[in-house]
């Protein structure tokens, strides 16, 4: 059956992080490497622009710049972000992870990106309003968005609700992984371009073989009709 092993994935920590190794370095580890470095080059002039307010003298100035920076993080970005994300698990899955699926969704799923950052942005911001914890735990409960409207073609707040009802009782395993991620990306650092490079590579196999894996356990009990759905 093809693509059967994927299948038999279980939700957790080490099982994520260790077929998300595996995969990542069998079939498509150029094209993935690739597309970490493309993002992150892409990604670049979103740091750039957040230098007004440290001279609020020249902020009419830099307001031009200013009003790129948030349209660039806020319709750009998303659509390059949630691209990589689908490739990953593309190549998760022994499918074709071709780097076009970076720019995808500009072409297919361009709104539906956007609205859907908007709104998980939003309901992040206002929970870490909130003393902190609630916008920890909306984000991990909305940590399946973007694989939502790229695999599955939800509606922005439909992914929304999907990505909730999914994490419900794995929202600490995708806290934990979370907290790993960020000592990855630290070790990563020692070593400099390279390692930052694996580490995140190896976080975004992780977390792709973690929505599969919740995917699979949702779809055996809440077999539900949803677009792009993978027949076995």
């Amino acid at each position: 059956m093809e693509n059967e092993k994927y299948y038999n994935l279980t939700p957790n920590i080490g099982g994520s992080f260790g077929y998300g190794w595996k995969k990542m370095f069998e079939n498509a580890f150029l094209p993935l490497l690739v597309a970490v470095i493309i993002t992150g080059v892409l990604n670049g002039p979103v740091s750039a622009s957040w230098k007004a307010d440290h001279n609020l003298g020249f902020a009419f100035l830099l307001l031009p710049v200013i009003l790129f920076g948030l349209a660039y993080k806020f319709m750009f970005m998303p659509v390059i972000k949630y691209g990589e994300n689908f490739l990953f698990l593309k190549a998760m899955r022994d499918e074709e992870a071709e780097l076009r699926v970076l720019f995808d969704g500009f072409k297919n799923r361009y709104l539906d990106i956007v609205l859907a950052n908007l709104i998980v942005f939003a309901l992040v911001l206002i929970g870490l309003v909130m003393l902190i914890i609630p916008g920890i735990i909306i984000w991990c409960r909305l940590a399946f968005v973007p694989y939502l409207v790229m695999d599955k073609e939800l509606e922005p707040m439909k992914a929304v609700e999907k990505s909730w009802q999914m994490t419900r009782g794995h929202a600490w395993t995708i806290f934990f992984m979370g907290v790993i991620s960020f000592f990855l990306i630290i070790a990563g650092l020692i070593v400099f371009i390279f390692g930052i490079l694996i580490s995140i590579m190896w976080i975004h196999s992780a977390f792709a073989t973690l929505y599969q894996a919740v995917l699979n356990l949702d779809e055996e009990n809440n077999p539900i009709p949803i677009l792009g759905v993978n027949e076995v």
